[in-house]
């Protein structure tokens, strides 16, 4: 066969390129085991390599990195970012994971590249004389809230016990306690990280303060954080549980919840969760209510409009952290689909989510492969007073103190419906989809974004949209960032380049919300 000379270069001008790029990420693994960490580093086919896979909540999510890198501590992780860093001008792409709960894939794991796996640095140790708690990040909520209860304290953390620490913390992360002290991340007070340049440091108000502000809310766009000291709680009993009820209450839910909303400032104790949940395989849609009052005082009067409806199961009891975060749990071995938005607390629009709920339902039975699925619409309190204790503790990088009563009644006033004319609350929404087979991976993404364009087009139509989304329940589709406003959104860009001025964290970390990918 004859091969002409622009064929020759079609054919085997490639063929040196593929070659070295995997030769490349083959050498990344080598430097890592030359450099000092060769019984940390993992490859394909092990149990080791397997196991952390395989830990990923959501299966869409599970890649297949070249290798993984499992350190036991900070100097581990210093070593590690250091060696990836120096090889190639950036050819050695990573990701950065801790739980690994977020659902789109690429988050926080890797194809072509390498996995740095925070698990196995898990250990909380409670520090008396200082009342904080020192937390690594590969630890999940459940085994932190495990270590401090003999102490009779905790920390503001996830409400569901598998999630990471890691993620949760720089990402917000909402808890049964924001009301009383803010979101988890305004209760550290230190992170010790590891930069770009393998250096570690500690950011806290008295050191790199800027750094400590960027990173309550600024996710991976500085480093990788290896511990976390976070101040404790003293007491952990509460009141709480899961309350199940007919869907026929849902317009009492509804008024409930928008009345929770609003009064929410009274009694900075109480949380509720409210979930929308069907499932196919039972062929049922009932309302969940996750009720927690963090004090043990049971049927407490902010929580009244709820537990006043009649229920079909509740769980409701005394019980620690621990104890409660069991409960919240869901299934692992699914694929999964997070889409959110933030909203004014009109009543019009929650309303309008349960519409789509239960529109998104019959598009599901008539579209999906599985038999095994089920679509969960969660709604959350998000008020000004969140805010508020955010600022008395130092301020975070959400943007959320800007949507104060005033910026709300001037963007709203003149398209609220009276009953919501004075209200300065605002509703987090979750569409949750999750489902067994990979066929329908197009669909339920598909039904989720829809569900979200739907709900946000209405919002906008009656004046109670936001920008905000939370960046812990945020799809790989969606900007979080871009909605902390535009001054936080430099601030995050001047702290980012600051410490990380060759932008390792934004191209050679591909994982994650980055700011350099929000306009300036």
């Amino acid at each position: 066969m004859h091969i002409t000379p622009a064929i020759s270069v079609l054919l085997f001008g490639i063929l040196p390129e593929v070659s070295s790029a995997t030769d490349t990420t083959n050498n990344c693994c080598s430097a890592l085991e030359k450099g000092g960490l060769a019984n940390r580093v993992v490859y394909p086919n092990s149990g080791a390599y397997e196991k952390s896979v395989g830990s990923y909540w959501a299966e869409n999510v599970q890649l297949d990195p070249i290798c993984i890198v499992q350190p036991r501590s900070a100097r581990d992780v210093s070593l590690a970012v250091s060696t990836l860093t120096s090889i190639e001008n950036g050819a050695c792409k990573f990701a950065v994971r801790s739980g690994g709960h977020t659902t789109w894939a690429g988050a926080n794991d890797i194809s072509n590249g390498v996995t740095i796996d925070l698990q196995m640095m898990n250990s909380t140790t409670y520090n008396k004389n200082n009342g904080t708690a020192s937390i690594l990040p590969g630890a999940r909520w459940q085994s932190v809230y495990k270590a401090l209860s003999p102490y009779d304290v905790t920390v503001p953390g996830g409400r569901g016990g598998p999630v990471g620490v890691g993620g949760f913390l720089i990402g917000g992360g909402n808890t049964f306690h924001t009301a009383r002290v803010g979101f988890g991340c305004d209760n550290v007070e230190n992170f010790e990280v590891v930069l770009a340049s393998g250096d570690i440091i500690n950011a806290n108000k008295g050191s790199h303060a800027d750094l400590y502000k960027a990173l309550k809310g600024g996710s991976i766009n500085y480093g990788v954080v290896t511990k976390y000291e976070m101040k404790t709680i003293p007491g952990d009993k509460l009141w709480g549980g899961l309350v199940v009820y007919a869907n026929s209450t849902t317009s009492q839910q509804l008024s409930a919840a928008h009345h929770f909303i609003n009064n929410i400032h009274k009694d900075h104790y109480a949380s509720w969760i409210g979930m929308w949940e069907y499932s196919a395989q039972t062929d049922t849609n009932v309302i969940a209510n996750a009720l927690e009052y963090t004090k043990p005082v049971a049927y407490p009067k902010a929580l009244q409009n709820f537990t006043s409806i009649p229920n079909t199961t509740d769980t409701m009891r005394f019980a620690n952290m621990y104890n409660l975060t069991q409960e919240l749990v869901q299934a692992s071995g699914y694929r999964d689909v997070f889409t959110t938005g933030t909203f004014g607390n009109d009543l019009k629009v929650l309303e309008q989510t349960v519409k789509i709920h239960n529109s998104v339902i019959e598009k599901a039975k008539a579209a999906a492969k599985s038999k095994d699925w089920t679509v969960d619409t969660i709604i959350q309190p998000w008020p000004t007073l969140f805010a508020e204790h955010s600022q008395k503790r130092g301020g975070n990088v959400l943007g959320l103190e800007r949507f104060d009563e005033n910026l709300f009644r001037e963007s709203y006033s003149s398209f609220l419906s009276p009953l919501c004319s004075s209200s300065d609350t605002k509703t987090e929404v979750l569409f949750d989809y999750s489902w067994k087979n990979a066929a329908d991976d197009d669909l339920f993404n598909e039904l989720a974004r829809s569900a979200l364009k739907e709900l946000t087009a209405y919002s906008k139509s009656i004046g109670a949209d936001n920008e905000y989304i939370y960046l812990n329940y945020a799809d790989g589709s969606q900007n979080p960032l871009a909605g902390y406003g535009p001054k936080n959104v430099e601030y995050i860009r001047r702290i980012a380049k600051k410490y990380d001025s060759e932008g390792v964290f934004q191209t050679q970390v591909p994982g994650g919300f980055k700011i350099s990918e929000v306009c300036e």
